[in-house]
């Protein structure tokens, strides 16, 4: 790169050129500053600065960080993990404080909210804009070394999470976003995100749409809400609309500056250097590259030269206070704040030359061109599988990987990726280089992978992780379906559904699903659905037996076919599909055909030839790239049809027993049996056995607890649709009716009561706690009817409805009031069966194969909704308390008899819980290869409650562990603790031991008892004598 030293230093006369006497061009000519003057010239120093700026930060491959320690040679396996929601209330200075009581209570592994830098006020972290550094609102760098620190002191790890498929976007944070809007597809990152610059509307090719206004754009233009506004300090030129900022092209700079120049000039003199500087700055600016050049040269020197002209035009700003007043006075007339008022027009010519266009959020959503998170404007995907974008975002994740910082990650929502399985190869690969690994070595199975990784994966019920995949299972969502299938009773199955429907008249799950599926694409994803449509219609124009396809025949083809896909996606890549992959696809094509009724159905057949990539065999290599490639988009659209149209639409529409719309869930099925438990936990035994095992989630629509009393409500069917009756006629007088019906509608009502029976508090409730409460309700209800889509939405809020919803739930809340009065005992004795049922489902959690993960505060009763709820501060203070005073018994062992009574009989805050919990954790801490390794029997029972009871041994070598829950134990018999104890409860059931247990000495781990087994039959009443759930260990194991 050549400089010309009179550019730089504002000099309006050449220098060196042949000429006559002192006349221009003169070769006697020199530059009028010495050298060392160049210096202190304000463009000089802003030019060198830009050259130093740009010089080496193109987007390239440089070297991977290695670890210069000693790094484990595989993965380090966690023994329990517990999550914590980390933002700027909650720090890494307030999780570093935490650590030692996690140590205390058995944690092996803190299990974070994603750490790099997200939006300002992000409550959650899921909106990165920069992959390079430690969220500052977290406390940043210095911060997570004080945590890595108490975590190392501690001996504990860190489960990190990370987020592949997008950032946040919009507003002015992520400067990726900002160099694509500044310089379009000639942005060095316009590769980064998944962008189609060539939409089918003409006026969007190379453009990107911006749906953040808040009114049409015409309306947002004469009311003067969007400004021009420059940047002295960078020489900047954007358009400002509130909170964001949308840079301007520089090479249309010139269209502002030279606006009024003569003015300029009419003042200073047309022979004034800051004239000549300018000048040269809108020749420079022009000269540009321009914005659809996207070789990598030219990408280059745009970028170079853009920051150097941007620096000379900072530094005439601050030199030359005429320069300063003149663009002051130019963008005045832009934004119609000068004398001469405002002027639409001339603000909408420049927005026009932009790499972006404005337009209303609401009317925007089928012409989008970039693909998001779900349906959500400032989320944009980002194109994983392009090598320089997985570096460009994971280089500080291996930082820290290599420093041995992270032990492990969960990496956020993979089915947005374009080839899940070729960025999870490249994670372990590159983790591999870091710790200096072979990395074919690497890929010998899931032991051998170098570090754990878990991924957010909701799994169809007859679906598996694919086996290739090198992680070590999932987040655990499946676990929650199985395991807390075991809690909801099949034989009510009948009478719910008959309550349910007869209350509400609402249409079966698999109906409700298939509507919600299309009104998500034929709303939120129309843009998505339409450019798959388009490309379809592309690749059938290339053969003479398809083009008669028409775009709009391809676009319902898709919309039915997805609507039927029976998984939120395939994964179909370079090698074709799998087995599993052809017989979704073979499916949902079946299914569409069926819902379609039309005359010829040719075209589902080409559809699925495509989605199979049947329909490239043979053919040449564009049309092949071109079916790839649609087939591999297609399954990025599948899952966010799924996520927005099943658990964000329709969990929210189908309120049978809502316990079951869980992440993950399947609302049609109505409970599990031990032996279907069994089987889940022996698959995961064999083929993924370092999974997480989930209980509440930052993900789920209502904490463990809370979904546990609801599940009980299947152990009282006939109460409930009593109840539920006499409820909606004593509260009718607080229904409002609206021009569109009453408010609320029985669906809604029905959903409330259900709320309120897994939220409720534990213990009275004063003045402050109740006010609180009911306004918790109140979010919930909104967000709930909103997420429905039905009454009022997100994207069109009926307020009416929803201030109807408040005042009802108010109402029926005010103490005294009818509804209470029978509410509030069958609400106790809910209660009661929950507490029984988090209780057996922990341990569960704690015993099976997998890795138990705890979300953060739930070793105590927690009753929370969906988020934002579930987010709401912990009382850690209380939980360090409980547990120190735990600890000091019975010098760290189980309590005693007299203890345990004292403990479950009125444990309001939980702390039968909080014991469990530690007792376990402690003992997995002790022996955690029993539980890692060791091998997984199921039990079988016998006796009068049989089919109440759900048994398993753990086992490696002749150290073994049983477990033995109770299940659907609503109705048996209680003592003064309030849950099944003893013989009383259990009668003559047995659980069937092993045969060679027989004549071992059982230890129960949580009563403190132990039992010499007479054979190979241990009764239940005995398992079940001091605690409501047992796992009891042989002789090895005990304290």
């Amino acid at each position: 790169m050549l400089l010309r030293p009179e550019d730089l230093l504002g000099e309006t006369l050449q220098t060196n050129l042949p000429g006559a006497g002192d006349r221009h061009p003169n070769w006697r000519h020199r530059l009028t500053l010495d050298i060392e003057a160049w210096l202190e010239q304000p463009g000089f120093a802003a030019t060198l600065a830009a050259v130093r700026d740009t010089r080496g930060s193109a987007v390239s491959p440089t070297p991977l960080p290695v670890s210069t320690g000693a790094l484990p040679a595989r993965a380090e396996i966690p023994r329990a993990t517990y999550r914590l929601q980390l933002n700027r209330d909650f720090t890494l200075d307030d999780a570093a404080a935490l650590v030692p009581y996690l140590a205390a209570l058995g944690i092996s592994h803190c299990y974070t909210s994603p750490l790099l830098k997200a939006r300002p006020g992000s409550p959650h972290g899921y909106d990165i804009v920069a992959h390079d550094v430690i969220n500052d609102e977290l406390g940043g760098e210095p911060a997570f070394a004080r945590f890595t620190e108490a975590l190392h002191a501690h001996g504990l790890g860190l489960l990190m999470d990370i987020v592949p498929n997008h950032m946040g976007v919009m507003g002015r944070d992520n400067p990726w976003w900002l160099d694509v809007l500044e310089h379009g597809r000639a942005s060095r990152y316009a590769r980064f995100f998944d962008i189609d610059w060539k939409p089918i509307k003409d006026e969007l090719r190379g453009k990107v749409l911006l749906p953040v206004l808040g009114d049409h754009y015409g309306n947002i233009l004469d009311r003067g809400e969007l400004q021009i506004a420059f940047d002295q300090d960078s020489g900047a030129l954007s358009a400002e609309y509130f909170e964001h900022r949308f840079p301007l092209d520089p090479a249309e700079y010139p269209l502002v500056f030279a606006h009024r120049r003569d003015d300029l000039a009419a003042r200073l003199g047309a022979g004034h250097a800051s004239v000549g500087e300018f000048d040269s700055l809108l020749t420079a600016f022009a000269n540009l590259p321009p914005r659809d050049d996207d070789s990598p040269d030219a990408i280059e020197e745009r970028s170079r030269d853009t920051l150097i002209h941007k620096r000379r035009l900072a530094a005439l700003h601050a030199q030359d206070v005429d320069v300063a007043r003149y663009l002051q006075d130019v963008l005045a007339d832009f934004n119609g704040t000068g004398q001469r008022g405002g002027n639409p027009a001339l603000l909408h010519g420049l927005l026009e030359k932009q790499g972006w266009r404005l337009a209303y959020w609401r009317v925007a959503a089928d012409e989008i061109n970039y693909r998001r998170f779900f349906d959500i404007n400032e989320l944009a995907a980002l194109s994983m599988e392009r090598r320089e974008v997985f570096d460009a975002t994971h280089r500080r994740v291996f930082e820290l990987l290599a420093a041995g910082s992270v032990q492990g990650l969960r990496v956020d929502h993979p089915d947005g990726l374009y080839d899940p399985a070729g960025y999870f190869d490249r994670l372990q690969d590159t983790a591999a280089a870091i710790a200096k690994r072979d990395v074919n070595e690497s890929r010998a199975g899931h032991a051998a992978h170098p570090r754990y990784v878990v991924v957010e994966k909701i799994l169809a019920a007859d679906e598996s992780l694919p086996e290739h995949w090198p992680v070590h299972g999932t987040t655990g969502y499946e676990f929650v379906r199985s395991a807390g299938g075991l809690f909801v009773d099949p034989a009510s199955a009948e009478a719910m559904n008959e309550a349910y429907h007869g209350f509400t008249g609402a249409e079966p799950f698999a109906a409700t699903v298939q509507s919600a599926r299309r009104q998500i694409m034929e709303e939120a994803l129309a843009s998505e659905l339409a450019v798959l449509a388009t490309e379809l219609a592309r690749i059938a124009e290339m053969d003479t037996h398809t083009r008669d396809f028409t775009r709009s025949g391809l676009r319902q083809a898709i919309e039915n076919t997805v609507a039927c896909f029976p998984v939120y996606r395939t994964y179909i890549d370079v090698d074709g599909p799998s087995a599993s992959d052809e017989a979704r696809i073979e499916a949902a094509i079946e299914g569409a055909r069926r819902s379609a009724k039309v005359a010829d159905d040719t075209i589902y057949g080409f559809l699925r030839d495509v989605l199979l990539t049947r329909q490239a065999a043979g053919r040449e290599e564009n049309y092949r790239a071109r079916i790839l490639a649609f087939a591999m988009k297609f399954q990025q659209f599948t899952s966010p049809v799924a996520a927005k149209g099943v658990e964000d639409t329709a969990f929210y529409r189908f309120n049978r027993l809502v316990s079951l719309n869980e992440v993950g869930g399947d609302p049609a099925e109505f409970g599990h049996s031990p032996r279907e438990f069994h089987r889940d936990n022996e698959a995961r035994w064999r083929h993924w056995p370092h999974s997480l095992l989930a209980g509440s989630t930052h993900d789920a629509k209502r904490s463990l607890d809370a979904g546990m009393r609801i599940h009980a409500l299947s152990e009282h069917p006939g109460d409930w649709t009593d109840l539920v009756e006499r409820w909606m006629r004593a509260n009718a007088r607080y229904r409002q009716l609206l021009d569109a019906g009453p408010a609320p509608v029985a669906n809604d009502e029905y959903l409330l009561y259900q709320a309120l029976i897994g939220a409720w508090p534990n213990g009275p409730l004063d003045e402050t706690a109740k006010n609180d409460f009911v306004r918790r309700i109140q979010a919930y209800m909104v967000k709930a009817l909103r997420e429905a889509k039905q009454r009022t939405s997100w994207t069109r809020p009926d307020t009416d409805y929803e201030v109807a919803m408040e005042c009802f739930i108010a109402s029926i809340l005010e103490p005294g009031n009818e509804f209470l009065e029978t509410f509030l005992p069958f609400q106790q004795i809910i209660a009661q069966a929950g507490r029984l049922n988090s209780l057996a489902y922990l341990l569960l959690e704690l015993t099976s194969p997998g890795v138990p993960d705890l979300y953060q505060g739930d070793e105590l009763w927690q009753f929370l909704l969906v988020d934002p709820d579930n987010r709401r501060p912990v009382d850690f203070a209380r939980r360090r308390a409980a547990l120190d005073a735990l600890r000091s018994r019975q010098g760290g062992g189980p309590l005693s008899a007299g203890d345990l009574e004292a403990l479950l009989k009125d444990d309001h805050e939980g702390r039968s819980k909080l014991y469990l919990v530690w007792r376990l954790l402690t003992l997995r801490r002790r022996h955690p290869a029993l539980f890692r390794e060791g091998d997984y029997i199921a039990l079988e029972t016998s006796g009068a409650q049989a089919g109440r009871l759900c048994a398993f041994c753990r086992r490696r070598d002749d150290v073994v562990a049983v477990s033995i829950v109770p299940r659907l134990a609503a109705h048996l018999p209680t003592g003064t603790s309030g849950f099944p104890l003893g013989r009383d409860a259990w009668e003559d059931t047995r659980v069937h031991l092993p045969g060679w247990l027989s004549g071992e000495k059982l230890h129960d781990v949580l009563g403190g008892a132990t039992f010499a087994l007479d054979g190979s039959d241990f009764p239940a009443g005995q398992a079940l004598e001091r605690f409501p759930v047992a796992l009891w260990t042989t002789s090895k194991l005990a304290d």
